[in-house]
């Protein structure tokens, strides 16, 4: 069963980012790689589909119960995530704020509505049928397939967790006192990584704030440094 729920799992990331790419073709007429990772798939869909999936089946007959508890859960989700991404990376990865009925930014309830009615379709249909197919794929290619896309998720997982925390981090590990290897060190970051730093900018449109805060302590750094090279000069 466990290899069923993971391919599963899999189905309704890919699913949730072509959602996401279109919500985010439809706002700003243009392509945007939305979600944390690089490839085409948005793991929190995964997660809250195949969570519906297993706690709502016995409901599967009851759609009012299924989008009640579906924007529960979901909810929960959300918030939960939004908490622990920003506790981990010290950044807000979306927020709600500006939007009504939103608690601490990180859900609201326009977002969670449709939550509820893909949280009916999922579990009375989507689901059933997805199963059915997947169990109907020979077991030895089904686990050789589970391996592939761990094999995919976990590498995607660990480039992506870098760059962001380099993102953060891009300063924090420099020892000198010299404005030149300040310098070096952000411009040799950004080269080595600009398509994962346009990539994650371009997917969360919050992250450009963040990053103008970061420039703005680098050239913080940068000037205590100047003024410190400058003071040293003239007691010599």
């Amino acid at each position: 069963m466990f290899y069923t729920y993971f391919l599963l799992y899999f189905i309704y990331s890919i699913i949730g980012w072509f959602l996401e790419v279109g919500l985010a073709f439809y706002e700003h007429k243009k392509f945007v790689n939305r979600g944390f990772l690089i490839g085409p798939y948005c793991p929190i869909y995964g997660v809250g589909c195949l969570l519906l999936t297993i706690l709502l089946s016995k409901y599967i007959n009851e759609p009012g119960v299924i989008f009640a508890f579906s924007i529960f859960i979901c909810a929960t989700l959300e918030y939960l995530t939004s908490y622990l991404m920003e506790k981990i990376f010290k950044l807000r990865w979306w927020d709600y704020s500006n939007m009504k009925f939103n608690i601490n930014g990180r859900i609201c309830l326009e977002t969670l509505i449709p939550f509820g009615i893909i949280g009916v379709l999922a579990v009375k249909y989507i689901s059933p049928f997805l199963i059915n197919t997947i169990n109907s794929i020979n077991f030895n290619v089904l686990v050789i397939i589970n391996i592939i896309i761990l094999s995919i998720l976990i590498t995607d997982i660990l480039i992506s967790f870098n760059v962001v925390f380099n993102l953060k981090n891009v300063t924090r590990n420099l020892n000198k006192d010299s404005t030149e290897d300040i310098k070096k060190a952000i411009y040799k970051f950004i080269h080595n990584n600009i398509f994962m730093y346009n990539r994650i900018v371009k997917a969360f449109p919050n992250m450009k704030k963040i990053i103008n805060e970061q420039k703005k302590r680098n050239k913080d750094i940068i000037s205590k440094i100047k003024k410190k090279k400058t003071s040293s000069s003239k007691k010599d």
